[in-house]
């Protein structure tokens, strides 16, 4: 058995993991009220996968990743680039579908990229059924249409491929995987179903206890069991999943990573295992802490740009720039034009009226974020 839970003090636990699951469920309910809900997730999305980026020793700027999710890069991406934003993309996937879907079959499947034209690979949680239809497989997954174009694309070229050697060949068509084993970019004698398996074996034996200190076992299983050759990144989103599936946070998915950046390297990986859970549940409410201090701050910016719609034309665009500042770190006139449709001028404009502050430094692509 790689993790044991049986040396754990939960008595030392407690304090932590009661101030922890305040902070989480103040922010919550503060963000289920909010009038700019929507933008602060959306907000909350590129912070936390810039942030998770930096907990695994990678830097990737807010702003070039803005860019590129909106497809106006100013540079080729990068690795991290990549990285990045399939950790924004995975955020989306998970808040989009209902609370428990990260940890069911198809949902796992999806989120560690293993879907095959021909069907999932992956290990069954606990509980998970097996005679599932491939339409209820697909209605699960729930996958929108930007989450799978790449994939579908992928599958469409192979299988389009297997179909003309098929025919030129006279050979029956072989099965179309989408990822296969290479020694080369892949240790062989890593399992990762197995030591998923012994994940799963963790939640099985942790359903006792209270969800947030649950999920600070869960998450340091994660990273101890080191369950994904390339992803240790995963286990901080179902880390968030499971919060919002345990009614922690019903209303949105916490920035976990953001609270990590908080705690030092040397409390994050102790060797002890006390103390590596206090250190995940002092993240947890750091987390909540930076959530509530951000939506504050965006409230009053957000009240101080509205004071300048007063009088204006029912036709105005401003109102709508408001939402898209608030809903995005930075934004760009290209960004501003394709949302709101104005000219590349006008969308300068309305950016001088807001009084919006240049992020860039340049007289040309510029972009712009709130004070």
């Amino acid at each position: 058995m790689i993790y044991d839970i049986s040396d754990v003090q939960i008595e030392k636990l407690f304090i932590a993991a009661t101030r922890a699951g305040e902070a989480l469920a103040r922010l919550d309910e503060r963000i289920g009220r909010s009038p700019m809900k929507q933008g602060f997730i959306e907000r909350q999305d590129f912070t936390d996968a810039i942030s998770s980026m930096w907990v695994d020793g990678e830097l990737v700027h807010m702003e070039d990743l803005v860019l590129h999710d909106a497809h106006m890069d100013v540079r080729a991406p990068s690795h991290e680039m990549t990285a990045a934003h399939r950790i924004l993309r995975s955020r989306r996937l998970i808040f989009s579908n209902a609370a428990g879907w990260a940890f069911t079959a198809p949902g796992l499947a999806r989120l560690r990229g293993k879907l095959t034209p021909t069907g999932a690979e992956t290990t069954v949680p606990p509980g998970e059924a097996m005679d599932r239809s491939p339409e209820e497989d697909a209605d699960a997954v729930g996958e929108t249409a930007l989450d799978g174009a790449f994939s579908e694309l992928d599958a469409l070229l192979a299988r389009s491929s297997a179909t003309l050697d098929a025919i030129t060949t006279g050979n029956p068509l072989p099965t179309i995987r989408r990822e296969e084993s290479h020694d080369i970019i892949n240790e062989p004698d890593w399992d990762e179903d197995e030591r998923l398996k012994e994940w799963w074996d963790v939640h099985a034996r942790t359903q006792e206890l209270p969800a947030i200190l649950r999920t600070a076992i869960l998450l340091d299983a994660w990273n101890v069991i080191e369950v994904l050759q390339r992803s240790p990144w995963l286990g901080r989103l179902l880390a968030s999943a499971f919060l919002r599936e345990g009614n922690v946070t019903p209303d949105h998915l916490p920035a976990l990573s953001v609270g990590l950046r908080a705690i030092p390297r040397e409390r994050r990986h102790a060797r002890n295992q006390t103390q590596r859970l206090s250190a995940l549940l002092d993240s947890f409410y750091e987390a909540a802490q930076a959530g509530l201090k951000e939506h504050d701050r965006l409230s009053h910016a957000r009240e101080r740009m509205m004071r300048r719609l007063a009088g204006r034309r029912s036709s105005s665009r401003l109102p709508e720039l408001v939402e898209l500042v608030v809903s995005r770190p930075v934004v760009s006139a290209a960004m501003i034009v394709k949302e709101l449709g104005t000219t590349p001028q006008g969308a300068i404009g309305l950016a001088k009226q807001l009084e919006l502050r240049e992020v860039t430094g340049r007289g040309r692509f510029r972009a712009w974020g709130m004070l």
